[in-house]
């Protein structure tokens, strides 16, 4: 649960608890991409940037002269069984000792792989693909999307989802898997930085409805917290699947039932799919900072 005394009138606006900056893969600053969120009617949102949270001190800043309610978050990485999953971290302190460890750790794994992938790309026909990803990352966190963008600007691909469907995503040469630390493991670092655990857009590991379920229970006896509803806006077929799905999950005996998060996956402009406070959660179910509602 959230440890942050939320006030009332944030929750009044639009909640975005998933967004990205520079300081990962995002296009926008912290500062700027607050101040979209202001524009968009966001009035509490979490930065959730990939394996660091060195964009939370300006967002915070930003944050309080706009009106902003601004938690600290990060999104980690993290394996269960052979596949990667996203958590993430909502109103973290930045400062615990186990979540920079945590980041440390994940700062080498990410530079690992991102040898490896320019490795693989070069072999392919494209030189100079790490130095120009790490151009683009400037002091952001490295990632697949920097290779991307690059394969784009060195005129290879016509734009980023072409980098990824033909180089970078699953079973492509530059698809270098990376043994991130177990879901267990990284919800107890979550909760040892006073944070709540979110699984992050359970729709878009492309599981089926079982192995989702699956997901699901686990995450939930791992001692997760909440599981994104709504990411981004969604075929609503799906988002009832998925509710009925968390249903299922907390109505088994055992651990905490897992409350429900939602957020925009920002990354950029131009994308009204993710657009900052984009979607909403239905009134009727539980969220993940009711239990600390003043």
């Amino acid at each position: 649960m959230l440890k942050a005394q939320i006030p009332s009138i944030a929750l009044e606006g639009r909640v975005d608890l998933h967004c990205h900056s520079t300081a990962s893969d995002g296009i926008l600053s912290p500062a700027a991409l607050v101040s979209r969120a202001k524009s968009q009617g966001v009035t509490l949102m979490a930065l959730t940037d990939h394996d660091t949270v060195a964009g939370v001190a300006e967002a915070r800043d930003t944050g309080a002269r706009l009106g902003v309610a601004v938690l600290a978050g990060v999104e980690f990485s993290a394996r269960w069984g052979r596949r990667t999953v996203h958590i993430l971290g909502i109103d973290v302190d930045p400062a615990s000792a186990a979540l920079q460890e945590a980041v440390a750790l994940r700062d080498r794994l990410r530079e690992d792989r991102s040898v490896r992938i320019a490795r693989c790309l070069e072999k392919r026909g494209f030189p100079g693909s790490l130095a120009g990803a790490r151009a683009l990352a400037g002091d952001g966190v490295l990632g697949r999307p920097h290779f991307a963008r690059w394969l784009v600007e060195s005129g290879y691909v016509e734009d980023t989802a072409r980098a990824f469907k033909r180089y970078l995503g699953a079973g492509k040469v530059g698809d270098v898997k990376v043994e991130w630390p177990q879901v267990e493991e990284t919800v107890g670092t979550i909760h040892a930085a006073g944070g709540s655990a979110v699984l992050a857009h359970p729709l878009k590991y492309g599981l089926t409805r079982t192995r989702l379920r699956l997901l699901l229970e686990a995450f939930r006896g791992a001692g997760g917290d909440a599981a994104e509803l709504l990411c981004g806006r969604q075929n609503p077929v799906q988002t009832r699947e998925l509710r009925q799905l968390l249903d299922a999950v907390n109505a088994e005996s055992g651990a905490a039932p897992l409350r429900c998060s939602l957020g925009s996956d920002f990354h950029q402009p131009g994308q009204p799919w993710r657009e900052l406070g984009c979607v909403h959660l239905p009134a009727d179910v539980e969220p993940v900072w009711a239990a600390r509602r003043p």
